[in-house]
């Protein structure tokens, strides 16, 4: 992997690499339409004044860098609309964007998104674990940072793989509210002296679950603020494409080095688990075309009190109750509905058999690759 300075007018995505420069006028160098998901983590704009000491009296490290000054709320607010607009352009029609940031500047990042067209799916808040204390008391504890979550816009089929989040959450839906510690320890970077390499450096267990949840392998995540390289090194773990952008040639060095060390996970690891609206559509019909079924064939409910005769195009007829396996299992049990493949059964050497069976079977066929 290697860091690049913008090539004015690159027409090829820049894959695995870090850019240099603006990412404003970067990301306008881009293709339009180009990159699957945005991940931004901007300046703060915290408008520090004077040091900040612990009540020992020792500085604490806060971030007082020039990247994150800025003369107005005028001057931020033009910021923050042309790297969204840039940010929008590049972004596949499907496309989506994560963006975090504190009570300083989420807020005015929120409305602009909106004036812009995206259309927001979620705020998150990130609840830290293990926070940095309020040495002045004057305050509450800062305990929390806010994600927001949206498409390019309202018509957008983003993805978002729900089922895989369920996972990560021990098999129940997945909240807003997402405890995560800071980044501490050995994930901490550090400079040739020992100290912090990036004031805000993100975990990668945040990233890692943004990308689980809205990107699949092979997608490009661009990330624009790219810092010391997080959202770079859980990409490349991950099996997605990444393209970073970073003004700071401290930062880029840093990032260099720690993704050089990173190692892809194997394919197999990388597949999540899928919705069942995500699965291929096989039509009842199409078992009966196959000779999976026979037409005459019976089919009893699986609560034994039906049954219906399998007709040639894939119907059912039960008594004087004529349909789809849903249309016929509704009707008899009275019901608004009725999922006909987990309704209905054959019989195969004395067994009883879901039909649900022979529907996998057909996908597990629609999804095989040729060796």
């Amino acid at each position: 992997m290697k860091t690049m300075t913008k090539v004015k007018g690159a027409s090829a995505l820049p894959l695995n690499q870090i850019m240099g420069g603006d990412c404003v006028e970067v990301m306008n160098s881009l293709p339009e339409n180009s990159v699957d998901l945005v991940f931004a983590d901007p300046p703060y704009n915290l408008q520090l004044k004077g040091d900040l000491h612990r009540p020992d009296n020792s500085k604490v490290d806060a971030v007082d860098d020039a990247w994150d000054q800025f003369s107005s709320f005028a001057a931020y607010d033009r910021f923050t609309r042309d790297w969204l607009k840039a940010a929008r352009r590049i972004l596949k029609p499907n496309g989506a964007i994560w963006v975090i940031g504190s009570y300083h500047n989420v807020f005015r990042m929120g409305a602009e998104l909106q004036n812009q067209g995206f259309w927001i799916l979620n705020d998150v808040v990130w609840r830290k674990s293990n926070p940095m204390p309020n040495f002045r008391g004057k305050r509450l504890t800062n305990a929390h940072e806010t994600l927001i979550w949206a498409s390019k816009q309202e018509a957008s089929k983003y993805t978002f793989n729900y089922e895989a989040l369920k996972s990560l959450n021990e098999g129940v839906q997945m909240r807003s509210d997402w405890v995560l510690p800071i980044c501490t320890g050995h994930e901490r970077l550090k400079d040739e002296n020992g100290d912090k390499a990036h004031p805000t450096q993100k975990p990668e267990s945040l990233l890692h679950r943004i990308m689980v949840a809205t990107t699949n392998p092979g997608d490009v995540v661009l990330d624009p603020f790219f810092g010391t390289g997080t959202t770079g090194a859980v990409a490349k773990k991950l099996g997605r494409e990444f393209i970073g952008i970073e003004r700071e040639e401290a930062y880029r060095q840093v990032a260099t080095k720690r993704i050089e060390k990173v190692r892809k996970f194997d394919k197999e690891s990388l597949v999540v688990s899928a919705s069942k609206r995500s699965e291929p559509r096989v039509p009842f019909g199409q078992l009966v075309e196959r000779g999976m079924l026979r037409p005459g064939e019976v089919l009893t409910s699986l609560n034994q009190r039906y049954s219906a005769k399998v007709r040639a195009d894939g119907t059912l007829v039960a008594n004087d109750v004529k349909g789809s396996i849903h249309q016929v299992g509704a009707a008899l049990e009275g019901a608004p509905s009725c999922n006909g493949w987990t309704y209905w059964c054959f019989k195969r050497e004395g067994k009883t058999v879901p039909i649900d069976l022979l529907r996998q079977q057909i996908r597990a066929e629609m999804t095989e690759r040729p060796n």
